[in-house]
């Protein structure tokens, strides 16, 4: 397996070779942002890339929205694509030495960014930044790639086996508002810090 680190994500984003970015928020993140009463969450969105759901948490006034990447190209696609979305809520750092509380993280395409070998870790780091009752909330691939590099995928049992123990399940369901590419391929879920 070729190494898979920040050298790694900066020559995809450089030569846009990004075969999984859509263009567009994410229809199912899209809509369940659109049925949020508080303004006032504080949201992360790690593996942030090129931000559009940073971009569209920001301009429907969740102020608090906090995108995180630790690729320079990703940080500065994002910069140029929304340079009104603020430097100061804008975290280049690796996520797994991230610290904070959030009420809300969003996940889509990060989980499968990340080696197999990391995912126990990265579901610990999910529930320590998160407040309690705090919520991790997005889209998994429902789907084994068998590749050696990104998208690693997985499928439902192997999500469910290592949230186990931290968080309660208010969703996990095969996603009905997936773009037409995707259909009844991804995972729509909230997942509550118990």
């Amino acid at each position: 397996m070729q190494q898979i680190d920040k050298n790694y994500w900066n020559t995809l984003f450089r030569n846009n070779q990004l075969g999984w970015d859509i263009g567009y928020i994410s229809t199912p993140l899209k809509e369940y942002i659109d049925q949020l009463n508080s303004k006032n969450l504080k949201i992360l969105i790690p593996g942030g890339g090129n931000g559009y759901e940073a971009s569209y948490l920001y301009k429907n006034g969740f102020f608090n929205t906090f995108y995180l990447d630790y690729s320079e190209e990703a940080v500065k696609s994002f910069k140029k694509t929304d340079p009104e979305f603020p430097t100061s809520n804008i975290i280049k750092e690796d996520f797994f030495q991230h610290s904070g509380n959030y009420d809300l993280i969003f996940e889509l395409a990060f989980f499968t960014s990340v080696i197999p070998e990391k995912r126990e870790q990265l579901a610990q780091k999910m529930y320590d930044l998160l407040r309690n009752k705090g919520k991790y909330v997005g889209v998994f691939f429902n789907h084994e790639f068998k590749l050696n590099k990104p998208p690693f995928g997985a499928i439902k049992e192997t999500y469910l086996e290592l949230i186990k123990d931290k968080f309660k399940v208010k969703t996990f369901e095969i996603a009905y508002n997936s773009i037409k590419p995707r259909a009844g391929r991804e995972l729509f879920f909230i997942f509550e810090k118990d």
